[in-house]
């Protein structure tokens, strides 16, 4: 009987981990958050920043102040209104260090790139850590925390390179 009731345990035990276990579905489907956070800023669309958060958004920006998300996605939609207007042209791109999920939680932590104006003589890019979390609800990801800061100005092409692409998912599966 304790025979049993171990195994009955240990079985159920396993089976909660396995649940909650890093999964490769889960990073395909955080990746189609970040594909709509790319297309947010190639098409300076603020909408889609809206859609990929959550609500309860907590954005600290540059580690130095923490926004809501109605003040976050209004800075976005000032900001792409700003950019069309004067023709400034914008992408991001990731890279990761750090990628944690389960079922319901994800934790991404890297770098990322934003070029402004590429390919003309006005060309800028700017790096930054960053640290988000998503929660899944009702089926999907959102993003409900958003943490990035350059460091002091340390965070440079270097450390991008040294960081895994977004669909190197062989680095981030257990």
């Amino acid at each position: 009987m304790l025979k049993k009731v171990t195994l009955t345990i240990l079985f159920f035990a396993l089976s909660i981990n396995l649940s909650s276990a890093q999964s490769l579905d889960n990073l395909k489907a955080i990746n189609s958050v970040w594909s709509k956070f790319y297309k947010a800023f190639e098409t300076l669309d603020y909408t889609l920043m809206a859609e990929i958060h959550s609500k309860d958004l907590v954005r600290i920006s540059g580690g130095k102040r923490i926004i809501n998300y109605t003040t976050y996605i209004n800075n976005y939609k000032a900001g792409f209104k700003r950019d069309k207007e004067s023709n400034q042209s914008q992408s991001i791109s990731l890279r990761f260090f750090e990628r944690i999920n389960n079922d319901s939680a994800a934790s991404e932590r890297g770098i990322y790139k934003l070029v402004r104006n590429k390919g003309t003589e006005n060309e800028q890019a700017y790096y930054g850590q960053f640290h988000v979390l998503f929660k899944k609800t009702n089926g999907e990801w959102k993003i409900t925390m958003d943490y990035d800061s350059s460091e002091g100005e340390t965070i440079g092409e270097e450390d991008y390179k040294k960081a895994f692409a977004i669909d190197d998912f062989d680095k981030f599966l257990n």
